[in-house]
């Protein structure tokens, strides 16, 4: 933070997505504002889509702390808080050019618009449903409604919800008008949100900006151009580290001082959780979990090599036959082995992430190709995996690993001195969409899952896809590359749009004007989906819930929170982390079921209950945990915690193996030991809930 900027004078926080969809954290947010003096902190505004009554509900439910004032209904209706009453001013001052009527007689000729609620309209906003339209259609729009002399904004959200309002109104002008009614000036006025209709308020000459790590990438594209601050945490806890980097609140927010997990549960979460405790963590409890710790930052250690991170312990394991492979530095192992370690701070950990980043984009080929791994014995690159097919996956999680590592460190001349490569790895990725249609052709045995039967649009390969675009979009932004950066985040709306219209079917069909070209399209009438689905090809779609996927759907910002909370209320039914977490497929795949395919048995390795036939792994485990916790359940994030260090415990000849899987329905450690993925998603999850040594102090 620059500290010569004058004082914080008016906080205004968009709620949906910032402020809201984790209740823990809003009441952490709640906690942390209400502790400032009265006399001395910002005036506080929120500023929502959603009606002044609705924002004032959360307020007399406890959720949120009392504002000053609240901006409502897109940015139409002004409420002082103090005066309890409406500013009427505001409003007289959006009739210029604004006729209702002419506005719905041109929407009722949009095809695939469908007007919303009378709950959701209002005299100055009407709201239509437009499911996943493209950014043009949106300004054909907009183009439509000017071209009948109406003097309006056009804003879309949400992957759904098309909002119409005057050009006086939307977030950005009212909260300007409000500023200059209270005589704010814009440099002292601090703004946060996560979508693209929070942009306008960033634009106000003068103010500075928090964006949640949860953003959208439209907004990041809407500021690629100016100073903001992008938080390294999702919705109200993101809020927090904003106001701390603006000096507003000093010190840490602990999770305890927002009450548990039961203040906030609804009576269907209550339910969802019979027979689980959830009381805090027991003084025996907290100890095992700093013994689990000690032991997963020894086992990365134990991977440290000069080249960067090894795959599993090479003086821990034997190696024979196929198995040399575990002998390298792996593109996919290693770049989530840097993420999840990114938190601690230890020199030789932070060089051999530094070290797996270089060693694996020296390697990478002519054509843009990053090898799926590097032999540490003799530096000779491996770019195929199981029947000599490609990885498509190593180079995606290199350049989500590289962006996280950049974010963290600020290296910008490691930055300059692979932007080249970077360019290249994404250049050959966007070769594998060879329809042109936003979606990966994945191969066979092109991904984690390189022995089993995945192919063409894959839910995994598309969430890093584009979770892949938005970091490359942000890296260029880095570098003040930013008509550029704009192209990728663009990029990343429409693969993001793609993913919900066809991983996620729905009995309310598509809006997109080829739908009835795709076979996908039309799975629509088996019913709605609970989670996305794990594979689509031009002619089948496979039900089938990829645990995996859908969890890092949400912790790579793809999915939104109530489609997370729909997974995961369905994973957890039907019982995905027993007997520990997680199974990474349910159902998993027998034999007969057309799904089988006879190499299954090969080395036994893909029987029922094994390796990626709904085998459980640790490192899936880590990123459950978090999962659970970012949706607002923090005290079952804590019982799951517990669960995932008895299985890291287990060993085939010691305790604290952090084995690579274990069998999906005894348990059992399977797979190599001190596995270096496996200790560091459970190091990540530590320090996400946390529960590492250094939280619990002197307990």
């Amino acid at each position: 933070m620059n500290r010569t900027t004058p004082d914080i004078r008016l906080f205004c926080s968009d709620l949906d997505g910032t402020l809201l969809g984790n209740p823990e954290a809003s009441l952490r947010f709640k906690a942390a504002w209400e502790s400032l003096p009265p006399e001395t902190r910002p005036l506080l505004v929120y500023n929502s889509g959603r009606t002044v009554g609705d924002v004032r509900r959360f307020v007399s439910s406890g959720l949120l702390p009392s504002p000053d004032f609240i901006i409502g209904t897109m940015g139409t209706r002004i409420l002082d808080c103090r005066a309890q009453r409406e500013i009427t001013e505001f409003r007289d001052t959006l009739a210029a050019g604004w006729d209702g009527d002419k506005v719905r007689a041109v929407l009722a000729g949009q095809a695939g618009a469908q007007p919303q609620t009378e709950s959701h309209q209002d005299p100055f906003m009407l709201s239509w449903s437009l499911a996943t339209p493209t950014p043009e259609r949106v300004r054909e729009i907009g183009a439509a409604l000017q071209a009948q002399g109406l003097s309006v904004q056009v804003f879309h959200s949400e992957a759904r919800d098309l909002d119409v309002v005057p050009t006086g109104a939307g977030k950005g002008p009212s909260l300007a008008w409000l500023c200059r009614r209270l005589g704010i000036e814009g440099n002292r006025v601090l703004v946060c949100g996560d979508s693209g209709n929070d942009a306008p308020m960033f634009r106000i000459p003068g103010a500075r900006g928090v964006i949640v790590e949860n953003a959208r990438p439209e907004l990041f594209e809407a500021t690629v151009d100016i100073p903001v601050f992008t938080a390294h945490r999702i919705l109200a806890d993101g809020v927090i580290d904003g106001l701390r980097e603006f000096g507003v609140i000093t010190g840490e927010v602990r999770a305890e001082r927002a009450g548990g997990t039961e203040a906030v549960l609804t009576p269907g979460d209550r339910m969802l959780f019979t027979g689980t405790r959830m009381a805090s963590l027991t003084g025996d409890e907290k100890q095992l979990l700093c013994t689990a710790y000690e032991r997963a930052l020894d086992a990365v250690r134990r991977n440290i090599t000069p080249m960067g991170f090894s795959a599993c312990s090479l003086k821990d394991n034997a190696f024979k036959g196929t198995d040399v492979n575990y002998r390298s530095v792996w593109a996919r192992d290693g770049s989530i082995t840097v993420i999840s370690t990114l938190d601690i701070d230890d020199a030789d950990i932070r060089r051999a992430c530094r070290a797996t980043l270089d060693t694996l984009l020296k390697a990478i080929s002519p054509t843009g190709q990053i090898p799926a791994n590097v032999r540490i014995d003799d530096g000779v690159p491996d770019y195929s995996g199981v029947g000599n097919i490609c990885s498509i996956d190593s180079g995606l999680w290199v350049v989500i690993a590289f962006y996280n590592y950049i974010v963290r460190t600020r290296d910008m001349a490691f930055l300059e001195e692979h932007a080249d490569r970077l360019q290249a790895a994404m250049l050959w990725l966007s070769a594998i969409d060879s329809n042109n249609d936003g979606l990966l052709e994945i191969p066979e045995a092109g991904d984690w899952t390189d022995l089993f039967g995945r192919s063409y649009n894959v839910l995994y390969d598309e969430v890093l896809w584009y979770r892949a675009n938005v970091c490359f979009g942000r890296l260029l932004e880095f570098r003040g590359k930013f008509d550029r950066a704009g192209d990728y985040l663009r990029t990343s709306r429409h693969i993001r749009s793609r993913v919900l219209e066809v991983f996620w079917p729905t009995t309310g069909g598509s809006a997109s004007g080829d739908a009835e070209l795709r076979f996908a399209s039309r799975q629509f009438e088996l019913g709605d989906a609970r989670y996305l689905l794990a594979e689509i090809t031009p002619f089948s779609f496979n039900w089938r819930c990829d645990v995996f996927g859908n969890v890092l759907a949400y912790l790579m910002n793809l999915l939104d929170v109530d489609r997370a909370r729909t997974a995961f209320r369905f994973m957890w039914g039907v019982g995905v982390n027993s007997p520990f977490p997680v199974a990474n497929l349910y159902p998993v795949v027998q034999a007969g079921d057309p799904d089988w395919k006879s190499y299954y048995t090969v080395n036994l390795l893909n029987l029922p209950q094994h390796y990626h036939n709904g085998g459980v792994w640790p490192f899936i485990g880590g990123m459950w945990v978090r999962f659970i916790h970012r949706l607002g359940y923090h005290d079952v994030a804590c019982r799951e915690l517990l669960r995932l260090a008895e299985l890291n415990r287990q060993g085939r000849d010691q305790e604290w193996e952090f084995n690579e899987w274990c069998h999906g329905g005894t348990g059992r450690p399977m797979g190599k030991a001190f596995q270096a993925w496996s200790a560091a998603s459970f190091l990540k999850a530590c320090h996400e809930l946390e529960t590492a040594p250094d939280n619990f102090g002197d307990e």
